[in-house]
């Protein structure tokens, strides 16, 4: 996204003293100076725009609550099936349930990228607002006795603020025995089988794929996209997607997952993604 500069132009009027003219003191040219144009920069500008577009669009709020109809289809399915052991949603947090787009907003805006530093900040003020049909959608399951765990690659060190942004909410199970937080890994197979063992697992929810299974860990882009095919049965069915515009795998998938590549690296990287004509 280009970083656009803005001239204001006014005009001056000059008084007059003692019925002579004061001559401006700058001197006047006979061509106007251009601005230069701004080089494009998708890092780290990029993100502030598909924020804007998850904050202003309607149609982002469509697909939120399309989504969440076709997962209350779905759950209304399974209530009907035999089940061995108790029925329990597994959801991810942050653009699956909350929407953190005013944390992709501020950092864009001042030229910076995701840090652990700038997003501890954000959720130390456990103001994230809710995703279009997120709570509703819970608060039925809840009703029906589902039990709701949220798997989420936030750290240990922000439990609390977590638990406080839900509960600010009233999202069902909000407490630390449905909360399970990133520990030494992100990949989250090894939290979804530690609720397998005591629930059956109705339906996954999530933003990035790796929130569904382990088959769409750290995989480069061709990759991800062969076994999303695959899989093509699942979403809409065991699987629901929340759209994310903004961050997660596939965006460091395009550089083999290297986070220690410099700003204008990614961005060329990035750029030569594009598919243009």
């Amino acid at each position: 996204m280009q970083k656009f500069t803005f001239f204001l132009t006014s005009a001056l009027l000059l008084p007059t003293l003692s019925c002579k003219t004061v001559k401006p003191t700058v001197p006047q040219t006979s061509k106007a100076v251009e601005a230069p144009v701004p080089q494009t920069a998708l890092v780290p500008y990029g993100p502030a725009f598909a924020a804007l577009w998850q904050q202003q669009s309607a149609e982002y709020k469509a697909l939120c609550f399309q989504a969440y109809n076709i997962a209350k289809l779905r759950l209304n399915e399974r209530l009907q099936q035999a089940h061995e052991k108790p029925l329990a949603i597994v959801t991810d947090i942050d653009e699956t349930i909350l929407d953190n787009s005013p944390y992709t907003v501020h950092t864009s805006l001042h030229g910076q990228s995701y840090s652990d530093k700038t997003w501890f900040e954000w959720t130390a003020k456990a103001a994230a607002d809710t995703v279009p049909g997120a709570l509703s959608f819970l608060q039925f399951a809840a009703s029906k006795g589902v039990h709701i765990y949220y798997i989420t690659n936030r750290a240990e060190t922000e439990r609390e603020v977590t638990l406080k942004n839900l509960q600010h909410w009233h999202f069902p199970d909000a407490d630390n025995a449905h909360l399970l937080l990133k520990t030494t890994t992100s990949g989250k197979e090894s939290r979804r089988q530690q609720v397998a063992e005591t629930h059956d697992i109705a339906l996954l929810m999530g933003d990035n794929l790796s929130d569904f299974a382990v088959i769409f860990d750290k995989l480069p882009s061709d990759q991800r996209e062969q076994v999303t095919k695959q899989s093509a049965a699942d979403f809409g069915n065991r699987f629901i997607v929340l759209p994310n515009p903004m961050y997660g795998d596939w965006l460091p998938a395009m550089f083999q997952y290297n986070y220690k590549r410099s700003t204008p690296e990614m961005d060329s990287i990035l750029k030569s993604k594009l598919k243009d004509y």
